[in-house]
């Protein structure tokens, strides 16, 4: 059963100097339970493909649907993962309070709940009084990994989640997800500017065009859900894909055997 439905979707900004089209024809699904990466060229439009799934732009053609139901506004079993956890934590709040902001309709019993299981999933159990501008940046993208997890989405959206933490904690986070992501059975899409990254987190890989975007390839990833930084990165496999990937980013052949 599909999780989401991307049918025909583009969208053309009006502006000043004319229309730009940033993306056309986008066609796809993401299954209940997959965790799905988007990867494509600077600029190819993934933020707009991100806001018209997230209902915060309504596109000019074509449709979004989650569950079955047409997004025409922000869906309420939605969550987002932004790039920059710097902006998306309050500074004045605790951990605890950051993670319980999306819960406000819930008990306060209950927003405890949710946020204590929340930050033990991702390993900040012991971090709840503490406050953002005292952790570490990669420990600051837990809690906001946190947050977007103890609103339990029927969806969770990522957008360049990693990007912003050095190399080692990046892999953490990566592995954190594979981790929770089986445990909890999220569903998952991801969108990066790593191609490794999208070869090692994803069952699948959309690999887009230049903008305006459309799907040029959606890569089946047979690596099985045991994976580590270390063989997986070093298999056959991972290896012949990523270059797959690289190769159609760089507009070469996009047949997929």
């Amino acid at each position: 059963m599909n999780m989401l439905e991307v049918d025909g979707v583009g969208h053309t900004y009006q502006g000043k100097d004319g229309a730009y089209t940033a993306i056309d024809g986008l066609s796809f699904t993401v299954g209940m339970g997959e965790l799905v990466c988007v990867v494509g060229p600077s600029g190819c439009g993934k933020s707009t493909l991100l806001r018209s799934i997230a209902g915060l732009l309504r596109p000019s053609r074509g449709t979004v649907s989650l569950h079955g139901n047409r997004v025409d506004g922000v869906p309420s079993d939605l969550s987002v993962v932004f790039q920059d956890y710097s902006r998306s934590l309050f500074p004045w709040l605790s951990v605890t309070r950051n993670v319980e902001f999306p819960l406000r309709r819930l008990s306060r019993s209950e927003r405890s709940t949710r946020a204590g299981e929340a930050l033990d999933a991702v390993g900040l159990g012991g971090a709840g009084k503490k406050y953002p501008w005292q952790l570490s940046g990669g420990m600051q993208q837990r809690v906001a990994i946190a947050r977007a997890l103890a609103y339990r989405p029927a969806l969770l959206l990522m957008d360049e989640p990693f990007a912003s933490v050095d190399a080692q904690t990046r892999f953490e986070l990566e592995d954190l997800l594979l981790r929770v992501r089986r445990e909890q059975d999220t569903t998952v899409l991801l969108v990066t500017h790593d191609i490794d990254e999208s070869v090692y987190l994803g069952d699948r890989v959309l690999v887009l065009s230049k903008s305006p975007a459309c799907v040029v390839a959606d890569l089946d990833v047979p690596l099985g859900s045991s994976r580590d930084q270390i063989t997986t990165r070093a298999s056959e496999q991972f290896v012949e894909l990523r270059a797959r990937v690289a190769g159609m980013l760089q507009g070469g052949p996009v047949t997929v055997r």
